[in-house]
């Protein structure tokens, strides 16, 4: 991912110096077991962890692979380059690349779920706050673009919220989806490696043994994990693209906020874009570009191939680099949101008591009309305020059909904007407890 989307603790996780100091950790570890078990002398997996300190130099693997054509045998000869070729002869004991890629891949992606959840707990917290801090100021909710019934700015935040919060708890179940290690050798089936040393391997890496491995950990676990990611950048772009529809020029309820010399445009100088949640929703598009490839590893040949190496060369770091980035962004852009009740309230009102054609239906029906005859009714009236600007209450209280059914304070009291937030609190206590 390009650095002008990427923030320094994600992108140290899949720096190259971050990779091969777990592929280290997993064969000095791996020594380690095999020692305990007699399998090597202690003495050796000894010398391989004075090498711990040992600053791997990243050119010189890679000149060794320029030769070998292999990462995990350039890596290994680089290692022996420190620790001697004698006491290097047992690293690597009964074990094949996909032991060392693999579980290495798995830590990378446990360590970016940790940073991710972080990152999640951020936007969290800011939807919280400005969901109490608007708990009750009252806006125009909207159905197909077109304002439907009044609802409460604070609702928005927090059905977005509770959307968030449901993407936590799939992260963290994605989380532990790939927090499994495989060191089980060439086809999986531990004839030259104890599984006593994968066991040890994953514990002292904070995972958990892979049941069955072939030669590679199953990539339905990975699927899962990258699907995961792919929700929560859609719920970005979701709250994303209501924000960008609360700036429109001719809505302004609320707008990003425009700091001190920040500038709208190289040609009109009055414009303030929202060109952070507009970012937001390409950043989406990139995180959910990785769910299809990571889908489609799932079908490897026999016991292993590579088909999906190179795909998840890409996506491990591009999808997490991203995604942390833009989770980052989406938490700056909620705490900063710039809100104005006012012109929510002006668009409320902007059809002269429009929104309330419900509350006098059903208050027509409960008065024993007809529910074809009351739809007929208040349709009727409310196609003058859509039609020639008239006024709803007005047209309604005009309407001796109407006034039948309805003395004109029943009528009155159904302009209450009150009615609507009757049950706040109560939605209030389901999302947020308490």
């Amino acid at each position: 991912m390009i650095p002008r989307y990427a923030r320094p603790e994600m992108v140290a996780i899949w720096s190259p110096e971050t990779r091969f100091r777990i592929w280290y950790e997993i064969e000095a570890h791996a020594c380690d077991a095999q020692a305990a078990l007699g399998v090597i002398p202690k003495a050796n997996a000894e010398a391989v962890w004075r090498a711990k300190d040992v600053a791997f130099d990243v050119a010189r693997i890679d000149e060794i692979e320029a030769v070998t054509k292999h990462d995990v045998i350039a890596f290994l000869t680089h290692l022996a380059e420190h620790v001697g070729a004698e006491d290097a002869r047992f690293v690597h004991q009964g074990m094949t690349s996909s032991d060392v890629l693999d579980t290495a891949l798995n830590v990378q992606l446990v360590r970016a779920a940790d940073l991710l959840l972080l990152d999640l707990d951020r936007v969290l917290a800011a939807l919280k706050s400005r969901a109490h801090e608007h708990k009750d100021t009252l806006r125009i909710g909207r159905s197909h673009g077109i304002h439907a019934e009044p609802t409460t700015m604070g609702l928005t935040f927090a059905r977005f919220y509770a959307e968030m919060d449901r993407n936590k708890n799939r992260l963290e179940k994605a989380r532990w989806e790939v927090a499994t290690g495989a060191i089980s050798g060439a086809v999986g089936t531990f004839a030259n490696i104890d599984p006593a040393v994968e066991a040890h391997v994953c514990e002292k890496l904070g995972l958990r043994p892979e049941p069955i491995s072939t030669q590679v950990i199953p990539r339905d676990r990975h699927a899962m994990f990258f699907a995961t990611l792919g929700v929560i950048a859609s719920s970005i772009e979701n709250i994303a693209i209501e924000i960008r529809h609360m700036q429109r020029t001719e809505v302004l309820e609320a707008e990003e906020f425009f700091s001190p010399g920040q500038k709208g445009s190289s040609a009109m100088p009055h414009k303030r874009n929202p060109v952070l949640t507009e970012n937001l929703t390409g950043l989406a598009r990139l995180v959910r570009m990785a769910v299809i490839p990571a889908m489609e590893n799932v079908a490897l040949w026999h016991e292993r191939d590579i088909s999906h190496s190179s795909v998840e060369r890409a996506i491990g770091p591009d999808a997490t680099i991203t995604l942390d980035f833009a989770l980052n962004r989406l938490a700056g852009v909620v705490e900063k949101l710039v809100i104005y009740p006012g012109n929510m309230l002006k668009n409320m009102n902007r059809f002269k008591g429009l929104v309330m054609s419900q509350r006098v239906l059903l208050a027509l029906t409960q008065a024993g009309v007809s529910r074809e005859d009351a739809y007929r009714l208040v349709q009727r009236n409310a196609m003058k305020v859509w039609e020639k600007g008239a006024d709803f209450k007005d047209e309604l209280l005009a309407d001796p059909e109407v006034t039948a059914a309805l003395s004109p304070a029943e009528i009155e009291e159904k302009f209450d904007l009150g009615y609507h937030t009757k049950h706040v609190d109560t939605i209030f206590a389901r999302v947020f407890g308490g």
